[in-house]
């Protein structure tokens, strides 16, 4: 895969492309492995001249890297953590950009019945009632994040032998369940773009608690002078822009929409 630009995953770094205008954004896993940032940076550059290089973690880790001024903006899915970044003056605001949903996956003849249930939640008791194998990311990512929120409004604790935590992305998370041929929660996007899904099917969406909502966040040159918010600004006037709108509505796979672009003017 040709990029113009060097991601390295597993440890959330990324190597400088050498270019004099070049500004770091912390992004989702998630985001990533869906591979919307393929058709987004190259136009980002044609059009406004600079490189945005990728750091790819998850949403907690995203976070924590804007708090300390190791990055210049954010996008990430946790609206209750990214308001709090905010509120922390971390971030000077944050920004709706676009949105997907959540969804369970899992095996095909489905021990669980999630098929069959009604709500996210019942769907998730149904696979504790049966300790079916379930795979999370348990890597505070907002994917992770929003399975737990989940589990809580559920009324359970999920441990034991049938519920393991793989502590990785979305994309080795999914790996992981399709080995297993266990449940997993995943957002769409990375679920369409993955191509090792082995037996696994998608079993339930639709509940409107599943609404992944991804936000854009400036980090505070208040509280850390050296970041780039000029390009920061720049790059989120062009995220929020009609061009923006109609490359991330276009992207799809097999058909299916990845992305719903939502940004207000």
């Amino acid at each position: 895969m040709n990029l113009g630009w060097k991601t390295l995953i597993a440890a959330g770094l990324l190597a400088s492309a050498g270019q004099a205008e070049t500004m770091r954004m912390a992004v989702t896993t998630s985001f990533y492995n869906s591979g919307l940032s393929e058709i987004l940076l190259p136009e980002i550059k044609l059009e406004l001249g600079f490189d945005v290089e990728l750091i790819v973690v998850g949403t907690g880790q995203a976070l924590r890297l804007g708090a300390a001024g190791d990055v210049d903006a954010i996008l990430v899915h946790a609206r209750a953590a990214e308001e709090a970044f905010v509120s922390a003056g971390f971030g000077t605001h944050r920004r709706e950009i676009m949105y997907n949903d959540f969804i369970f996956v899992g095996p095909p003849d489905d021990p669980a019945k999630l098929a069959e249930a009604k709500t996210a939640i019942a769907a998730l008791q149904s696979i504790a009632m049966a300790e079916a194998p379930f795979v999370s990311r348990g890597d505070d990512s907002g994917t992770n994040k929003k399975e737990l929120a989940l589990w809580g409004e559920a009324g359970i604790a999920p441990e034991g032998a049938w519920y393991r935590a793989a502590g990785a992305g979305m994309g080795a998370t999914l790996n992981t369940a399709s080995g297993m041929n266990a449940y997993a929660f995943s957002d769409r996007a990375s679920w369409l773009n993955f191509g090792n899904k082995g037996e696994l099917s998608l079993l339930f969406a639709g509940d409107p608690a599943l609404f992944n909502q991804y936000a854009y966040i400036p980090v505070n040159p208040a509280r850390w002078p050296h970041v780039k918010n000029d390009l920061a600004m720049q790059l989120e006037t062009w995220l929020t822009s009609e061009k923006a709108a109609g490359l991330i509505n276009a992207y799809t796979i097999d058909g299916e929409q990845l992305f719903i672009f939502n940004a207000t003017q």
